[in-house]
C-alpha cells in the first residue's frame, strides 16, 4: 500500500531536513528515542541502522537513500506487523519548505493488514499531527 501526503514547514531546507533524521525527530516526536547498534556521526548517512519502540512496536530502520537536504528514504521493518519504505522529500516553498511523506508498506501478518488499514484511514490526520508538532517547535525558537 502506498500512502502519500504533504505539508509546509516554516524552515529552510537544511533546517527542515534535519527534523526528519533519526536524531532530529527527537525535537518534535514525543517518546522518539532511536537506538544505534554502532556509534555513528551522521544519522542521515546511507547504511545507517537504528531501532525504535513506539507504542510497544519494535521497528528497525535503515537509511537507504539520501539526496542532500532534499530527500531521505528509509527501509523499515515493524517486527511481525509490516515492512516497507518511508520517503521524506523536501522542496523550497517561499521562505519555508514543502515536505512530502510517502509510506510504501506491506503487511506481514493478518494483524499487520488490520493495522495498515487503520493507518491508511488516518494518514491525513497522522501527517497533520507532524505539521502541528513541527509548527509548535518552530514557534518556540
Amino acid at each position: 500500500m502506498t500512502l502519500t501526503g504533504d505539508f509546509r514547514v516554516a524552515l529552510p531546507l537544511a533546517a527542515a531536513f534535519r527534523l526528519f533524521t533519526a536524531r532530529g525527530e527527537r525535537a518534535w516526536v514525543e517518546g522518539w528515542e532511536p537506538r544505534f547498534p554502532l556509534p555513528i556521526e551522521d544519522d542521515a548517512e546511507v547504511g545507517t541502522v537504528f531501532e525504535t519502540d513506539a507504542g510497544g512496536q519494535h521497528i528497525t530502520w535503515i537509511v537507504i537513500d539520501r539526496i542532500g537536504d532534499r530527500l531521505i528514504r528509509y527501509a523499515r521493518v515493524a517486527t511481525g506487523r509490516d515492512a516497507g519504505t518511508v520517503e521524506v522529500a523536501l522542496a523550497p516553498s517561499g521562505s519555508g519548505s514543502r515536505v512530502t511523506v510517502t509510506y510504501r508498506l506491506t503487511p506481514l501478518t493478518p494483524e499487520g493488514g488490520q493495522w495498515l488499514a487503520a493507518f491508511a484511514a488516518d494518514y491525513a490526520n497522522f501527517l497533520s499531527s507532524w505539521e502541528s508538532a513541527i509548527d509548535t517547535l518552530t514557534r518556540r525558537k
